[in-house]
């Protein structure tokens, strides 16, 4: 393909019945908003596009959870994802939301196109129907085992364990999530996409035309799919939730959500461009536009293989260029989970660390999942903002804004002669900044981040070798030039952090007084303008760029992901089935008596078992018990505890047990005494 005209750029729409985590922006929003600021600075005509999807199963299940509409549930969740997104500064061109209106119009168009074409086959086929509650279940509305991996817990509509998509009756031993009841079949009529038909075009199309230029895990999972054979796929389903179906036959039927939501991209973009009194078409219809879809993994069949299908089948918009889909982020070196709350939510990312977006930004980038699944920690976090951002970056940068400022007044100062470490420097810079273009072209976020830092790398090595604050004292000129090399690699790191760190960008344009230039310094000049910062311009004063993350901050991040663990620990803890109920006169045959531990020892050839000499009043009692994987003797010596006294003795390992310790198990899983400490009672008395 020639260098396109413009670019049209998607990121994945999330479901709004939740907010947004770390995992959707390493995977997604992070690499689509880098690579739309990266073409912007080039001067790129691009559209940028995403919005809420807000038909998926998971917002109707979550509204019957909290007993409200799904209207209520979207509404809430999109103004939480769109301002978020907003403040985490995601740029997006147009954010919008698939129950607007424009979008139920161009979703039920496209729908009838295809259908007034023939593009759709109907069948009657039995789906899954819970009794109980009286409808079909559709994707979400059922679990099961995954047919492919075995997991337990697919949905549907895909397994999240191996990332296979799924019908629901794939599913091996399916439940219905509403009532958790064993489903039945039931006959149904519904319109399917017939991707069988495309089977050979689309092989052409991926495997052919785009198996050195897609990424391997994207063209791997689609010959995957294509070599399995292409089925039929149902575009409509029997919900009360969504686009209502625009054809006659069609009541009570809504547009399955995989066909309704990637038209969501198409409607953005016309909401975005009746607002900007623009034309959309060109941008969906033009072969001169560069179409590409950021996702997850688990998106990459609905927009490589299923929505070109689409497409093609409309007949009339451009296909996708490249789908650089990521792998999937891990947290503390477990899998993120909504549902188990084992996750960094971005709103609460942004209240706890206010004004450090850029950190987080920098840190998912630096460990991207971009050829696997890689893991976020809240100590790495830590170094890369401390070792990284603070002591390269901003120290650099600091370092000649503060010298300027001392020895100049603020003033760019003259280049006098150059000597070769100087030609060198800037050769790098122009070197450095082609290599991140070359990253970026080739979506190696990753890597092109690296660059951007080995440039303030570059800067730091050369006022470490020059020490221009020894020189000033001996050769003024020498000076001068070393802090003119020195602000244009300042003014560099400006233009080619901005796709990576916009808001250190922006801090950093403004302490060069980029606003008194005659233009603002574009990405292109970087290769090709003599210098970038004139002599002769005014800069203003220093400020900090970063400042450094104290352990006690971090601590609390990890103590909070401790706290999620319990408590999902404790709301899944089977609990035991109350046992057979016993009279009154039975439990009073239970003697319970308070007892002081006087003596312990471990019980020789046993892992569990401990010897203890308990006093109980009326005369000490040897007692053998299980709690030597909990307590060292010497920690429970004078422990108070509650004993039953009238148990049958019985013999433990040759040592003959006189009653039992009451104890518990806490949320670690440790034994614990149930114990009369609180109470100001001596041995023996009784507990009733």
């Amino acid at each position: 393909m020639n260098q396109p005209k413009r670019y049209t750029i998607t990121a994945a729409l999330p479901y709004t019945n939740g907010p947004i985590h770390i995992g959707h922006l390493a995977g997604v929003y992070i690499p689509a908003d880098i690579y739309s600021r990266y073409l912007k600075l080039k001067g790129e005509d691009v559209l940028f596009v995403c919005g809420s999807d807000e038909h998926g199963v998971p917002i109707t299940i979550k509204a019957k959870k909290e007993g409200v509409s799904p209207q209520d549930i979207v509404d809430k969740y999109h103004q939480v994802i769109k301002d978020s997104f907003s403040e985490f500064g995601i740029q997006f061109d147009n954010y919008s939301r698939t129950s607007a209106k424009i979008h139920h119009e161009t979703a039920s168009d496209f729908f009838k196109s295809m259908h007034e074409n023939n593009k759709f086959i109907e069948e009657v086929s039995e789906q899954l129907y819970d009794q109980e509650a009286n409808q079909f279940l559709a994707d979400r509305f059922v679990t099961g085992t995954c047919p492919k991996c075995g997991y337990e817990e697919a949905y549907g509509d895909q397994c999240e364990n191996c990332g296979i998509s799924l019908s629901a009756n794939d599913l091996i031993n399916p439940v219905s999530a509403i009532t958790g009841n064993k489903p039945e079949k039931k006959e149904t009529k519904h319109w399917y996409l017939p991707l069988n038909e495309y089977d050979s075009w689309l092989k052409d199309w991926i495997v052919e035309e785009h198996k050195m230029d897609w990424k391997p895990n994207v063209y791997g999972q689609c010959k995957s799919w294509i070599d399995d054979g292409l089925r039929p796929r149902a575009v409509t389903r029997d919900l009360d939730w969504g686009i209502p179906v625009p054809v006659k036959g069609g009541e009570g039927k809504v547009l399955y959500v995989w066909f309704d939501a990637p038209i969501g991209y198409i409607s953005a973009s016309k909401e975005w461009a009746s607002e900007n009194n623009k034309n959309w078409e060109p941008y969906w219809k033009d072969k001169e536009t560069k179409l590409v879809h950021f996702i997850g993994k688990d998106n990459i069949v609905f927009h490589c293989i299923i929505f070109p299908a689409m497409l093609k089948a409309e007949g009339s918009y451009i296909l996708p260029d490249n789908v650089p889909a990521n792998e999937f982020l891990n947290l503390e070196g477990k899998k993120l989970s909504t549902s188990k709350n084992w996750a960094v939510w971005l709103p609460d990312y942004l209240k706890d660390f206010p004004n450090q977006q850029d950190v987080l930004r920098y840190a998912l980038t630096a460990n991207a999942p971009e050829t696997k699944d890689n893991d976020f920690t809240w100590k790495d976090f830590q170094t890369r903002n401390n070792s990284e951002l603070v002591g390269i970056f901003g120290n650099f940068v600091n370092r000649v804004i503060v010298l300027t400022n001392k020895y100049y007044q603020g003033v760019v100062p003259p280049k006098n002669n150059f000597e070769a470490v100087d030609i060198n420097i800037l050769q790098e810079v122009k070197k450095i900044t082609s290599t991140i273009s070359n990253s970026l072209e080739k979506y190696r976020f990753r890597e092109a981040q690296a660059e951007m830092m080995n440039l303030a790398r570059l800067g730091n090595k050369y006022l470490a070798d020059e020490e221009p604050w020894k020189k000033v004292k001996i050769d003024e000129k020498r000076t001068e030039t070393i802090m003119y090399v020195a602000l244009q690699v300042v003014s560099a790191l400006a233009i080619t952090a901005e796709p990576f760190l916009p808001f250190t960008s922006n801090k950093l344009r403004k302490m060069l007084n980029e606003s008194k230039l005659s233009s603002k310094i574009l990405w292109n000049d970087l290769a090709h303008a003599e210098e970038l910062i004139p002599v002769g311009h005014q800069i203003s004063q220093a400020e900090l760029l970063f400042v450094k993350i104290e352990d006690e901050t971090i601590e609390k991040q990890l103590a909070k992901l401790e706290a999620s663990k319990l408590a999902n620990a404790n709301a899944n803890k089977e609990v035991e089935p109350q046992k057979e109920l016993i009279s009154f006169e039975d439990f009073t045959k239970l003697d319970i008596r308070s007892g002081t531990i006087i003596e312990a020892k471990k019980i020789a050839k046993t892992k569990k078992l401990l010897e203890l000499s308990v006093d109980i009043g009326l005369a000490k009692r040897t007692i053998v018990s299980g709690i030597a994987e909990d307590y060292k003797p010497e920690e429970i010596i004078g422990k108070k505890v509650a004993v039953i006294i009238n148990l049958k003795p019985v013999k433990l390992r040759g040592v003959l047990s006189e009653g039992m310790i009451l104890m518990t198990k806490n949320d670690e899983d440790k034994l614990v005494f149930i114990s009369p400490e609180s109470l100001d009672v001596k041995s023996g008395t009784t507990i009733s």
